[in-house]
């Protein structure tokens, strides 16, 4: 079993930033790929950003060049999120995949308001 547990939510005014950490513990061997996922209320889950254990990078097209996803080793990813909209405002979930199998972390909220 992997356990994913995420940190750096929190409230941020249109245009400010936050991080995002998400750290991997338990059975971590073979981790492929991480990403960040978000839902916002009535939406359904869609893909932010993943990174690879080579480093390859994958964006949705709405937080390109706002977004920046990273990795230091095969336990911890971390998604800086700059120039923050309304839009952004989501449940963030950490994801990790092993082996076929998808993990999940409990999610934190992001919530980008004035």
């Amino acid at each position: 079993q992997v356990r994913l547990v995420e940190s750096g939510g929190g409230l941020v005014q249109p245009g400010g930033s936050l991080r995002l950490s998400c750290a991997a513990s338990g059975s971590i061997f073979s981790i492929s790929t991480m990403g960040w996922y978000r839902q916002a209320p009535g939406k359904q889950r869609e893909l932010v950003a993943s990174i690879t254990t080579g480093g390859n990078t994958n964006y949705a097209l709405s937080v390109k060049g706002r977004f920046a996803i990273s990795r230091d080793n095969a336990n911890t990813v971390y998604l800086q999120m700059n120039t923050l909209k309304p839009e952004d405002t989501a449940i963030y979930y950490c994801n990790a995949r092993k082996l076929g199998d998808n993990y999940w972390g409990q999610g934190t909220q992001v919530t980008v308001s004035s």
